[in-house]
């Protein structure tokens, strides 16, 4: 795998450099995400776990960066929104290779209100509105054409109607955080890496403690 190493030298993180409250350093973050050749920067690592300890990850869309933490949305009968169900701690990962840097969320899940998700659903393409019908997440199916099939079931139920409301299996999740991790790839492996954690009890005003982490 020599072939695919690489040296780490755009950019440097430093104590000085860094904000009070998380939540705002990842928001300048997101934004300079956005602001480079990256096709989905809002695309993360989403790590949950049945209350076994059995843990399953996989790539899902940050929709919604709210005053309370953030958003995504999923099949409520899907793995990963049953395993939130019964476990709501989750980890976030964000990766950002062109800016070498990445950003640990970690936290606990909750769902949103009816009325958020359908705000949202309204503000879907029309195909992903009836896609949201068709697919049984996660259920084993025996073949693409049943897909093809549920799909042109909902396209005709719903044709020529401006409204297509929502599944009520289907909505968000807000991740709300209480640990953040920083990271800055530097020369020689010699990363910097910034966690915060809470400071006190958990309140509107949260303070938070930083320290720097060995790479």
């Amino acid at each position: 795998m020599k072939q695919y190493r690489k040296e780490y030298k755009k950019d440097q993180l430093e104590r000085q450099d860094l904000m009070d409250d998380p939540r705002e350093l990842f928001r300048q973050w997101f934004g300079e995400a956005g602001a480079v050749d990256i096709a989905e920067p809002n695309r993360m690592i989403l790590s949950t776990a049945t209350p076994q300890g059995r843990v399953s990850s996989r790539v899902v869309l940050l929709k919604e960066i709210s005053s309370q933490g953030y958003v995504f949305y999923t099949n409520y009968e899907s793995d990963k929104a049953q395993q939130i169900d019964s476990n709501p701690r989750v980890a976030l990962l964000f990766h950002w290779e062109v800016l070498e840097r990445q950003v640990r969320i970690e936290g606990s899940a909750k769902r949103i209100s009816e009325e958020r998700s359908q705000a949202y659903y309204d503000t879907r393409p029309e195909g992903s509105r009836i896609g949201a019908w068709t697919s049984p997440q996660s259920q084993i199916i025996y073949g693409r054409e049943e897909l093809e099939e549920s799909y042109k079931k909902y396209e005709q139920l719903y044709a020529g109607k401006e409204q297509i409301e929502k599944p009520p299996y289907w909505g968000g999740f807000e991740v709300v955080a209480d640990r953040y991790e920083f990271w800055q790839g530097r020369q020689n492996r010699l990363h910097d890496r910034f966690v915060y954690t809470p400071s006190g009890a958990q309140s509107a005003d949260l303070r938070w403690d930083v320290h720097r982490l060995a790479p």
